[in-house]
């Protein structure tokens, strides 16, 4: 773990024909930056255009050509980002039909996840309420995500992985439907599969053991020690290695014509109160626990690379009590979070908020992907 650390700061945005935006250039406070407007007005297309520069892809629509503006060709994002006190240039190209560029400081990437993990940051959205009530496969993209952040091992192990699994399935399937089979094929498989399968779980593993104290000390502090929050992470490889369970799964895979046992199957749960938060969490209760999850991920990050992670926060405020957002503007300030950009329909509230507490301040009104002022910054409460 990191012991000094690097704040990680969006200094312009520019896109052009992204989402319900023809044309928009930002200039970003280093403290918080807040959009306000009407649902659908494009504050979150913002939000996203910061996640896409720090992933190389959406985090609300993963299929790039939906991102471009209707009828339009093109789409292109362009960022100045501050790091170790240098100004990096990001560029997001894509015209429909071809393969996205990325550069940064103009110069290509050769291989799009050697940009992982660079520009760290954590984003929050109502849609987010999936990690609770979805399947498992929702919430092993939450441990990955956040993982590869810092580990690149961690993030090649992963796609090493599944590269072998989907190979290892068209196998499966192919025996079934020509009624053959050859198990020194399907065992070569296996050992693609046994290396990374065992790295990432113990990483996982590893991770959830550290990740866990950071957590219920944010939850607590977001909900005032309401409840008694938990994590667990259940995976087969506690007892048991990659190259074990595969084998003692063969003739199930057969039948099933996939791969039915290995940390793919990997789950992480949540309770409140020693009970699964899915099904006793009120809608109040399941939104904290989003919010501190979200939280403890970017004091993690921030331990584990020594960067202050971006955090976008999204409509937040919906379903959670005037206590408890009180409480988490109070420790988003208090901790330093590092560059915040928060969206509201209500266009006093985060102000006023971030107002009583003091932070430096800049506010984006927003009307159907145009902004309507040149922002308005407000610092310590001027």
């Amino acid at each position: 773990m990191f012991e000094i650390f690097v704040v990680l700061i969006y200094q312009s945005l520019s896109l052009v024909n992204f989402r319900n935006y023809e044309e928009a250039s930002f200039g970003f406070s280093p403290e918080v930056n807040c959009f306000v407007g009407d649902n659908g007005s494009g504050k979150t297309s913002v939000l996203d255009a910061i996640y896409y520069l720090c992933f190389c892809k959406s985090y609300l629509n993963p299929i790039d050509s939906q991102n471009v503006r209707y009828d339009q060709p093109f789409m292109m994002l362009q960022a100045t980002v501050q790091k170790h006190g240098d100004g990096d240039k990001l560029h997001l190209g894509l015209k429909v039909g071809q393969k996205k560029q990325f550069k940064r400081n103009d110069k290509e990437y050769g291989r799009l996840a050697d940009h992982i993990g660079r520009y760290p940051a954590v984003f929050l959205t109502p849609n987010d309420i999936d990690l609770i009530k979805e399947g498992s496969e929702v919430r092993r993209k939450f441990l990955d995500g956040i993982i590869s952040q810092y580990d690149r091992k961690y993030l090649d192990s992963l796609l090493d992985y599944n590269r072998a699994l989907q190979q290892r399935n068209n196998l499966l399937r192919f025996f079934a439907e020509n009624r053959t089979y050859d198990e020194e094929s399907l065992y070569a498989w296996d050992s693609r599969l046994t290396a990374p399968g065992d790295y990432i779980h113990q990483q996982r593993a590893a991770f959830v053991e550290s990740f866990t104290p950071v957590f219920n000390e944010i939850h607590q502090q977001v909900s005032g020690g309401a409840e008694e929050v938990s994590l667990f992470y259940e995976s087969e490889l506690h007892a048991h290695a990659t190259e074990e369970i595969l084998e003692s799964s063969r003739s199930a895979d057969r039948q099933a014509r996939r791969t039915t046992q290995g940390i793919h199957k990997d789950e992480l749960c949540f309770n409140i109160n020693g009970h699964p938060v899915k099904r006793y969490g009120s809608q109040g209760q399941q939104k904290t626990y989003l919010i501190a999850l979200k939280l403890a991920q970017s004091t993690f990050i921030e331990q584990a690379t020594g960067v202050k992670p971006v955090l976008l926060l999204d409509d937040i405020f919906d379903k959670i009590d005037d206590k408890r957002v009180a409480a988490l503007m109070e420790l988003v300030s208090r901790q330093d979070f590092g560059q915040i950009f928060i969206t509201d329909t209500h266009s006093e509230r985060i102000p006023s908020l971030f107002r009583a507490i003091g932070a430096d301040l800049r506010i984006f009104k927003i009307h159907q992907g145009t902004l309507l002022n040149e922002a308005l910054t407000e610092s310590n409460g001027t």
